[in-house]
């Protein structure tokens, strides 16, 4: 009998440990989730304030912006150089989230998004991924892109047929 009363205290304990840990893994994911979502709020803010330092101050040093143009895969650098004539004249760019499903690696310390974007020249969408770095969450990779209705999407080859065959031709 008293084997079977300590037998039922360890499985109790022991359920009751894994239900904690469960219950704080939970909360850790949303408070990361919360953060993430700040992170890249703050992005784009700072974009649409034309604030040169804050927005590239959340990319990581050796980033890449992938942009909606063929040509435009970009390093920090590159993107940096792109960027200051506009964030300079105070008209960067200004996208509202107007949804974002984001996830959480299991080690909490990679987050990948992507986001349905309103902007001045309709829907965009962005993807991309952030690394935390110390107690800092830095983006490593963004992608803007056009999403284009599949029922347009002949139309939208014909329109870009002569500028995509002179980017493909650069590959053969």
């Amino acid at each position: 009998m008293k084997n079977l009363a300590l037998v039922l205290i360890t499985l109790f304990l022991f359920t009751s440990c894994k239900q904690d840990k469960i219950v704080a893994s939970i909360q850790t994911k949303v408070l990361v989730k919360e953060n993430v979502n700040a992170v890249l709020d703050h992005w784009h803010e700072a974009a649409s304030k034309a604030n040169f330092s804050d927005y590239f101050g959340v990319m990581d040093s050796i980033s890449v912006f992938i942009g909606t143009d063929a040509t435009e895969n970009w390093n920090k650098k590159k993107f940096e150089t792109y960027s200051k004539p506009h964030f300079d004249n105070g008209k960067a760019w200004n996208f509202k989230v107007l949804e974002r499903n984001l996830y959480i690696s299991d080690s909490r310390d990679f987050a990948w998004f992507d986001e349905n974007l309103d902007t001045k020249r309709g829907t965009f969408r962005g993807s991309g991924v952030l690394e935390k770095k110390g107690n800092q969450w830095k983006i490593k990779h963004y992608v803007l892109s056009v999403p284009i209705p599949n029922d347009n999407m002949n139309e939208v080859v014909r329109i870009t047929h002569k500028n995509d065959s002179i980017f493909r031709s650069q590959f053969k």
